[in-house]
């Protein structure tokens, strides 16, 4: 027993009402909050980590803050009295316990690392490779919206020294063709752009909208579409660069984007890959194919952009296209606690 044990799990539900008031996505789309579960694990001898996962609302991937609690009942309990440093430990007894269920096992993961982090003395992104002291560009996300609008929001950001912005687009050719246009009307030569559909597009649609752009716009377009079958035929269409988030979801589907050339970087988001453990996995393989990467969250407080920075920090610089300022999007509102998985008492003879 070395007393880093995990003793005690628990949980606390904070709604996080979205600072733009309504925030659009392609397919109609619309978020006014996001539900976030933050998680805390004492070990035996008090040392405390602490992990977040916050799912943007329950239309983007397969998750939901109401499966995240639950997830996190079901895994906790296999959890007491584990050693919260073997993270790849922690994750095969978080498999055991709950197949799939990435974003319930997020917190914890993270959670695990803080720990491990706290108890030798090193950062985190430290025990994931090493940071590389760069300085981390910071990407803005601009929702839906009129085209002069989405303009006037990316000149905001301009001002507060984003040099990069996701503009999203919502799924009809014309109306996306104009967002795009007037999004990158301003861009300064040392900024970069993300074009992202969410997954909202059909092959056909997505070409239309292309064809209507006028001529020397330089983005990337992100997630064009819901499928794995429609992206890989409109990146044979297009030479437009690509680069895949919604469906990049573990280190199979990495395997299989590499295998297929299906995009030339990816979405790195530290929930939808399950934690830390298995974005270290992701990274690995994605620098392995030359991959650049943008590494996320899909939204959330100070505790998801801390697992944001210290991931983002081990990617060498020639790969690391930014992060996103996941605080940005927030208003941190009222803390309540959910549960609580604690060490049994010893029984009395």
């Amino acid at each position: 027993m070395t007393g880093l044990e995990i003793a005690r799990i628990d949980v606390f539900q904070v709604e996080l009402p979205y600072a733009g008031g309504v925030y659009n996505l392609s397919g109609g789309r619309k978020y006014t909050s996001f539900d976030a579960m933050i998680v805390r694990i004492t070990t035996q001898n008090g040392l405390e980590g602490w992990g977040e996962s916050t799912p943007f609302g329950s239309t983007f991937v397969a998750s939901h803050a109401l499966g995240v609690r639950a997830g996190i009942a079901e895994i906790a309990p296999k959890l007491i009295g584990l050693d919260p440093r073997r993270v790849d430990r922690i994750n095969d007894a978080m498999d055991t316990a709950l197949i799939g269920h990435a974003h319930a096992k997020t917190a914890i993961d993270v959670a695990c690392w803080d720990i491990f982090g706290k108890s030798v003395g090193l950062l985190v992104c430290e025990l994931l490779g090493g940071r590389t002291d760069a300085r981390l560009p910071i990407i803005s996300s601009i929702p839906v919206d009129d085209p002069e609008a989405m303009r006037k929001n990316v000149a905001d950001h301009r001002k507060r020294g984003y040099k990069g912005h996701s503009v999203k687009i919502g799924g009809e050719p014309a109306a996306d063709a104009a967002r795009i246009a007037a999004s990158l009307a301003d861009k300064q030569p040392d900024e970069f752009s993300i074009v992202d559909a969410n997954g909202g597009l059909s092959v056909k649609i997505a070409l239309r909208m292309l064809r209507l752009l006028p001529d020397g716009l330089d983005f990337i377009l992100e997630a064009p579409c819901p499928t794995w079958r429609e992206c890989l035929s409109l990146r044979r269409r297009t030479d437009i660069p690509m680069s895949i988030d919604e469906l990049a979801t573990d280190e199979m589907s990495i395997v299989q984007l590499v295998a297929d050339d299906a995009a030339g970087s990816i979405g790195l988001k530290v929930s939808k890959a399950g934690g830390l453990t298995r974005c270290r996995r992701v990274r690995d393989i994605a620098l392995a194919a030359g991959y650049t990467m943008i590494v996320q969250e899909t939204t959330g407080s100070d505790i998801a952009f801390a697992a944001i920075v210290h991931l983002g920090q081990t990617v060498p610089v020639r790969s690391l296209r930014c992060i996103l300022e996941s605080r940005e999007m927030e208003r941190m509102a009222r803390l309540m606690y959910t549960m609580a998985i604690s060490q049994r008492p010893p029984r009395r003879a």
